[in-house]
């Protein structure tokens, strides 16, 4: 397993990979890279999908998610600095939103500015009860770079997403999870279990079924409803000839739980 200065890798189930955001000594912020490392972890995904079954991503420590950019870094940065850095952010963003692996968000604390949009890339999240979730950009005379306008429309509405956008006040996890923001709350010692258990259920299926599912769903959403069933059938059909599908079936039939093994 690859290391990394600012993640921590750890396989908690087979099939499962857990992404600790880790510089909790800055609340997990952002930094040129932990970026960096984002970007190539998740490339490598790309290039390598059947790695892992089910990807999780939470912070380290109970006070954090991710606070977003570190501001310490940013200052004095020329603004050539700080675009060069923006795009290894924005670089990190395509990479996880382009991931083939199911990814679910562990929200265990703070996910603010880059952290809340890292959040909003994950297929879904659980969000412990103590967290909060902000795009503060626009108090700092910027605005979200890394997805926020994009993603978070997507996720609570065009109303609700610029409420958020355009104050830059922190919601809390219960309007986060009222508002389906996260699909979850969870008291804190429990959030990782919770979404442990929901990822080995994940693991447990058919990889090929969940990619193309995911891939379904991702760029059907972006295709007017014809050419997305059309999409949808195209993707349906790449998982006949597979033994997996056999398998599935053969288990069904002999009423035993299948053992897929992704081809």
């Amino acid at each position: 397993m690859p290391e990394y200065e600012t993640l921590v890798l750890d396989e908690p189930a087979p099939h499962i990979l857990t992404v600790t955001l880790n510089r909790p000594e800055v609340s997990n912020a952002m930094n040129t890279q932990m970026g960096l490392d984002m970007l190539a972890l998740f490339d490598g995904f790309a290039a390598n999908p059947s790695a892992y079954r089910c990807l999780i991503l939470t912070g380290a420590g109970d006070r954090a998610f991710c606070a977003g950019g570190d501001l310490k870094q940013r200052l004095g940065m020329t603004d050539e600095q700080w675009q060069a850095q923006h795009l290894v952010f924005e670089r990190q963003v395509r990479a996880m939103l382009a991931c083939p692996i199911p990814l679910i968000g562990a929200v265990n604390g703070a996910a603010f500015g880059g952290g809340c949009e890292m959040a909003l890339c994950c297929d879904f999240a659980y969000a412990s009860t103590r967290a909060r979730f902000a795009l503060t950009e626009v108090t700092l005379g910027i605005m979200p770079g890394a997805g926020g306008t994009q993603n978070l429309p997507r996720s609570v509405g065009a109303r609700r997403a610029k409420e958020v956008l355009l104050t830059g006040r922190p919601i809390d996890a219960r309007q986060a999870f009222d508002w389906g923001l996260v699909n979850r709350l969870c008291e804190p010692a429990q959030l990782l279990p919770e979404v442990l258990e929901t990822a080995v259920r994940i693991a447990e299926n058919a990889p090929l079924s969940t990619r193309q599912i995911k891939h379904a769903v991702n760029y059907g959403l972006q295709m007017d409803l014809a050419s997305a069933l059309m999409f949808e059938i195209e993707a349906y059909n790449r998982l006949v000839p597979t033994e997996d599908r056999r398998e599935g079936v053969a288990a069904f039939n002999e009423k035993r739980k299948p053992q897929f093994n992704g081809s």
